[in-house]
């Protein structure tokens, strides 16, 4: 009985070594690491197969097979440079010993020829097994030489270990615990070749070896072994808790009037066990993938599918082509419309019987399915796991968008100081040629001299405005009274025939740049007075309110309307003006230093003047008693 499984064992361990090996050079692409790998599962077959051929009555062949075992060891040590001297790992010691590794392979080879040779094994028969395999004193090099080389290749492994990180350092670990476990299986072999007449029970597990060694290199890097590894230790738990059940019975059937289930012997029961979970095995999938037709008619979902969609979404730059590339999709594998439909769509009414909302909150992204309560089980099923496959890609999607438009911000900033720099050299430049200009022309007929100081004026104020927009903008904070600047600025402005009103309290007070706070009254009306001078009934307004933590202040005019073309944003970008002689960089530094002080500006058309700017700023006296009053409580 135990030479049938020792046999069994022998035979198994060389179907696996064998398919192991045609996996991996399967899946090897070129790898010299796993190439190696595959070349040491065929020599580990072989070797097994050896035995077989001992047990089967062909000692001559048998012998010859497992001398030949020095190149196993060879494959290993191959596969070990191949999978440590890699980045970020490279080591000349070690591109020295990958140099040699073809010399390595011929002395093996001369090894297993010595052994052939000299007659290195031989054929003995123990208590359990009519044939086992065992070294003379002529196979003692082979014997040497196979553990040197093996010591050397988990040697080049612990390097690497020490070396490497990440999941290279986990692969190896996982092959050193692999390698103890080998070591402890092997070690019945050499048994009998030093005189002890022991059957070698460790040997009956040798198919675990070398599952569990390849497993330890290639789960880290095909994420398909793990899912067939988990299904194989579910099915070998399963296998064990019949083991154990059938055990139990064997015991109890007897003592509960089951005379029959007991006199069955117990390796019977198991071996019916086996073969019952053997089938179940195999029937299992076609089995689940009928009943899931059953249950979700119309539902044809798998792996492909959903690597299919995943590779598609993940194609869409921007949401549109996301939700077109969504409604195709689901569309398609339902033959069905239907519809997707963001938080931002502009139409979010449903236009299809079936639809898919999507929304977002600070967990994420979640999804609700619309109109899909009398779809079969299968659709709702599909439309479930897609619209959770598409939450999951607007997640990505919005992360990649967001790194995207941080990045165009920085690149727009460093454009802007590269810019404002150079606008700088360049007002600076300016001035003495307008300086040359002006006092060349002195001289000059009076009317030439005034036409000339007058274009003179603009281009300074053109180039004074462009020193303000491109300089750097420090504010120098400090209580400012509101009412009181605003009076200065008037009293400096050319308002004849034009009637003002200030609707402001003379307690309000600004924590402001008094400096750039004043700048920006001036743009604002000398705006307003370049529009109003040559208009009857002119009138100019600027009222201030304190509304919660804010400060609103609106300068009216009754000027002519803005232009639509200039409301909104435009309207304050640089170099954008309707005024003769305007440098068209007023309303930009207003926005700029408003923009500074922590607050927003804006042009309204909603408050029964024709022209209306609105500057909302923080009120920090306001936060400050409400601090104050939180404390309190």
């Amino acid at each position: 009985m135990l030479s049938l499984l020792f046999e069994i064992a022998m035979l198994v361990s060389s179907v696996c070594g064998f398919f192991v090996a045609a996996w991996l050079m399967w899946r090897a692409q070129k790898q010299g690491d796993l190439q190696a790998l595959a070349g040491f599962a065929t020599m580990m077959a072989i070797w097994c197969l050896g035995h077989v051929l001992l047990l089967q009555g062909y000692h001559l062949a048998g012998v010859l097979v497992v001398l030949a075992n020095p190149l196993m060891p060879t494959f290993f040590l191959h596969f070990a440079l191949c999978f440590v001297n890699s980045e970020p790992v490279q080591n000349r010691f070690l591109d020295r010993l990958r140099d040699v590794l073809p010399w390595l392979y011929v002395i093996s080879g001369f090894v297993v020829l010595e052994s052939w040779w000299r007659g290195g094994g031989d054929v003995i028969s123990t208590a359990d097994l009519d044939a086992f395999f065992v070294f003379t004193d002529a196979g003692i090099l082979n014997l040497a030489y196979t553990v040197l080389i093996g010591v050397a290749a988990h040697s080049i492994l612990l390097f690497g270990w020490y070396r490497h990180q990440g999941n290279k350092k986990r692969s190896i670990l996982a092959m050193f615990g692999v390698g103890a476990w080998g070591l402890l299986l092997a070690t019945s072999f050499v048994f009998p070749s030093f005189g002890m007449n022991w059957f070698p029970y460790p040997m009956l597990l040798l198919p675990s070896y070398l599952l569990l060694l390849v497993y330890g290199v290639v789960r880290y890097q095909i994420l398909s072994v793990n899912a067939f590894a988990n299904r194989a230790l579910l099915w070998l738990a399963m296998m064990l808790v019949v083991f154990c059940l059938i055990a139990v019975i064997s015991v109890v059937s007897g003592q509960v009037g089951l005379q029959a289930l007991a006199n069955v012997p117990s390796w019977q029961l198991w071996l019916y066990s086996l073969l019952l979970l053997v089938m179940t095995a195999v029937i299992y999938q076609p089995l689940n993938r009928l009943i899931s037709r059953l249950i979700y008619p119309g539902a044809m979902l798998n792996e492909q599918v959903l690597e299919n969609w995943s590779s598609h979404l993940k194609e869409a730059q921007d949401w549109p082509a996301l939700i077109a590339i969504g409604e195709r999709l689901l569309s398609a594998q339902i033959r069905r419309n239907v519809q997707i439909n963001m938080p931002f769509s502009d139409d979010i009414a449903v236009k299809t019987d079936l639809a898919i909302r999507l929304s977002h909150d600070q967990n994420g992204w979640r999804f609700i399915l619309i109109g899909w309560e009398d779809a079969s089980p299968g659709m709702r099923l599909t439309a479930e796991v897609f619209a959770s496959l598409y939450a999951n890609s607007c997640g990505l999607l919005d992360r990649s968008l967001a790194l995207a438009a941080a990045e165009r911000k920085r690149l727009d900033e460093q454009h802007l100081v590269e810019l404002g720099g150079l606008s700088a050299a360049v007002a600076h430049e300016l001035r003495n040629p307008l300086n040359i200009i002006a006092m060349a022309s002195h001289d000059s007929p009076p009317e030439t001299r005034q036409h000339i100081q007058t274009q003179l004026n603009r281009a300074d104020r053109l180039v004074s405005d462009m020193l303000v927009y491109s300089g750097g903008l420090t504010l120098q904070r400090s209580p400012t009274p509101l009412r009181a600047l605003i009076t200065s600025v008037l009293a400096q402005s050319s308002l004849e025939n034009i009637h003002y009103d200030i609707q402001v309290d003379d307690a309000l007070e600004l924590d402001a740049d008094p400096q750039r706070l004043q700048q920006v009254f001036i743009n604002l009306i000398d705006n307003a007075t370049a529009f109003l001078r040559n208009q009857a009934d002119s009138r100019l307004c600027i009222e201030a309110t304190l509304e919660a933590e804010s400060l609103i202040i609106q300068i009216h005019n009754n000027g002519p309307e803005i232009d639509k073309t200039l409301q909104g944003g435009a309207l304050f970008q640089p170099f954008v003006t309707k005024r003769a002689g305007g440098s068209g960089l007023g309303l930009a530094i207003v926005r700029r230093i408003i923009d500074a002080h922590g607050g927003r500006i804006f042009h309204r058309v909603d408050t029964g003047w024709p022209v209306t700017f609105e500057i909302v700023l923080p009120n920090k006296q306001t936060q400050e008693e409400k601090q104050e009053q939180q404390n309190a409580e």
